[in-house]
């Protein structure tokens, strides 16, 4: 019997639902949803089950990753879920040109700094005029963080690598700014997450 290639990630399970009404707010009735950093996959065919009129495009840089996504989309068979692209967010060019849509959970906090200026640059290239940047994670607001427990998360990440932690969200904005997208409409999320959404400018 072949090894089942199927990642489960147990934070899917805890935001999918509230993620999928966010989206439902933000994202266009049609086009294409290009997902940064799909990790297992399951949000990807989540999303694509909630949402027939679109197209989904998942992507990681890491090959486990990547068959995982493959095994997801295998066993359900999505049409609207496309097979997945190997994608580095720090790569000049993406293998996606075009999108109506990008989406990125839980990614900033787990990459070097570098990694979200060049989310923002990448997004701003593929995404047509007043196409959607959607970001899901926590957030630090102010300079401080929004709950004890995010702060302990914090501390955690940077133990892991220094190059992690949870984000300034005014630091995040200022690099969309850079990169040609209007100010963020932010919504509140359970477990002390926000939902961060960017409007591709003209």
């Amino acid at each position: 019997m072949s090894e089942d290639a199927r990642r489960f990630a147990p934070a899917v399970a805890r935001n999918k639902t509230a993620i999928t009404e966010a989206l439902a707010r933000h994202l266009p009735a049609t086009g294409l949803v290009l997902e940064i950093a799909s990790g297992s996959g399951e949000h990807a065919l989540h999303f694509a089950a909630h949402f027939p009129a679109l197209s989904f495009q998942p992507t990681d840089p890491d090959a486990a990753a990547l068959a995982s996504i493959a095994a997801w989309r295998a066993e359900a068979q999505p049409a609207n879920l496309l097979p997945p692209l190997a994608l580095d967010v720090m790569a000049d060019t993406w293998p996606a040109q075009k999108a109506d849509a990008v989406l990125c959970i839980n990614m900033i906090h787990i990459a070097p700094w570098e990694a979200t200026a060049e989310l923002m640059r990448g997004a701003a290239r593929v995404l047509l005029s007043d196409g959607v940047l959607f970001l899901y994670g926590p957030f630090k607001q102010g300079g401080q963080h929004t709950a004890p427990s995010n702060a302990e998360f914090d501390s955690s990440l940077r133990t892991q690598d220094a190059r992690w932690g949870v984000r300034d969200l005014e630091a995040v904005a200022e690099h969309a700014s850079a990169a040609g997208f209007a100010a963020p409409v932010v919504e509140a999320m359970p477990a002390n997450n926000l939902s961060v959404i960017f409007r591709r400018l003209a």
